[in-house]
């Protein structure tokens, strides 16, 4: 009997009542890597996967009462320490007290059929994540469903040149250094790389047990970063069919973070100003709208600081637009240093910028604020190519509720008092400055 099913690429499995092996046919080292000899004699509960050992005795059970088990499916773990897939169908012998089973490897359908839910479960959730940081979280549960990924990191380059930085990472805190220096080697050699408990990251050993793996995120001809993995303390390693799902997955992740990285990119343009970077009209009126609502909701006050450069077109007729752009972007600069990390500062066009100071105690609190800001575009701004000048700006406050309680009402007051402050003698051109 045993040339014949011998022959099958099936394994023929006779069980005796205690569970345990008593023939099996060659396919049997195919599927679960040891040789006949060694299977025969072994419980067949010992070489089943321990998550799937209770439903394997209930079915075992069940097919002992007569009912034969068909297509019943369960994973066993190999003698290499891998997983498979197994389909079984099997019955009863009632004279010969065993039970025959058909066993068939399905390791490789099952596989295919996890990464196709992969594949939809990523595409999925880089619509419904509105952030890159949802998006990796959700990736490193889907890339668990794969392999063991106990610990996982998303590395990124922000350009060519430029640092790596962790934008995702769930591993303990002494793996940092190993995953970031493998990370290194990877986009070195632009190839995954491979790290064994036993191994080294360039002279930085991870915890004993923990196997590595990392993969490119690819971009075309560039890479965004890498994508690493740890597994648990439980010995497992990595190997060529982890890897080459790994990199699938990566491929669909990178993608993911493309579309992302543009749509990021194209709401910041939407909302901020393309010269200075700072917040639009459209930007500031909403986080107006919100702070008087908070302020109107918690009782607190906040000013309004409308600023604007004093004769600035003649810059542009002096110098040209672009020493009229860089002067801008100073300005911007100066600005936000004069300001809270809370605070709103926005550009609404020309040489017109506005700052919203939420919380303050009192009218008075303002006026540091103008004096520093005045102070800060007092000192020469130099231009490049020897252009050195000089600038002042004119600066109107508002304040909630003195002056109004609607963003109407406070942007045209601040309006209002920046042409006042306009007309006084102080408001001085832009000049070129002269040496002492």
């Amino acid at each position: 009997m045993s040339s014949f099913t011998d022959l099958l690429l099936d394994a023929v499995c006779v069980v005796d009542a205690g569970g345990k092996f008593v023939f099996v046919s060659a396919a049997a080292e195919r599927i679960f890597g040891y040789t006949q000899h060694e299977m025969v004699g072994k419980a067949v509960a010992d070489l089943v996967l321990p998550e799937d050992r209770e439903r394997t005795l209930a079915a075992a059970r069940a097919v002992m009462d007569g009912r034969s088990h068909i297509h019943f499916e369960n994973r066993y773990l190999r003698k290499d320490g891998s997983i498979v897939h197994v389909m079984w169908s099997a019955r009863w012998s009632e004279a010969d007290q065993v039970r025959v089973a058909i066993a068939r490897d399905v390791t490789e359908l099952k596989q295919a059929q996890a990464v196709q839910a992969a594949l939809y479960a990523l595409s999925e959730a880089a619509h419904v994540n509105e952030d890159l940081a949802g998006l990796f979280q959700r990736s490193h549960e889907i890339i668990g469903g794969l392999l063991p990924a106990a610990g996982c990191a998303v590395v990124l380059r922000d350009g060519p040149g430029e640092s790596l930085r962790f934008a995702y990472r769930v591993s303990d805190i002494g793996l940092e250094t190993p995953m970031r220096l493998l990370c290194e080697a990877v986009l070195s050699r632009q190839a995954p790389m491979l790290l064994a408990p036993s191994s080294e990251a360039d002279g930085a050993p991870p915890a004993p047990g923990v196997s590595m793996l990392a993969v490119p995120l690819p971009a075309g001809q560039s890479t965004l970063g890498v994508l690493v993995l740890h597994s648990g303390n439980d010995g497992r390693a990595y190997g060529a069919q982890e890897r080459s799902l790994l990199l699938f997955v990566a491929n669909q992740l990178a993608a993911a973070i493309q579309r992302k990285q543009l749509q990021a990119g194209m709401l910041f343009m939407a909302m901020h100003d393309e010269l200075t970077h700072l917040p639009n009209r459209r930007l500031f009126h909403d986080r107006l709208g919100t702070a008087l609502a908070r302020a109107q909701r918690q009782h607190t006050r906040l000013a309004l600081l409308f600023i604007d450069l004093n004769r600035f077109k003649q810059v542009n007729d002096q110098h040209g637009h672009l020493a009229g752009d860089r002067l801008l972007q100073q300005v911007a600069r100066r600005i936000a240093a004069c300001v809270r990390d809370s605070d709103t500062l926005a550009r609404l066009g020309g040489d017109e910028f506005v700052a919203l100071l939420e919380n303050v105690s009192s009218r008075e609190d303002a006026a540091p604020v103008v004096d520093k800001i005045r102070e800060a575009l007092s000192q020469a701004f130099d231009l490049g190519d020897g252009l050195v000048l000089t600038a002042s700006a004119s600066i109107g406050v508002a304040h909630y509720p003195e002056h109004g309680d609607s963003i109407q009402e406070l942007m045209s007051r601040a309006d209002q008092e920046m042409y006042g402050a306009k007309q006084a003698p102080s408001g001085a051109p832009a000049t070129a400055a002269t040496p002492d």
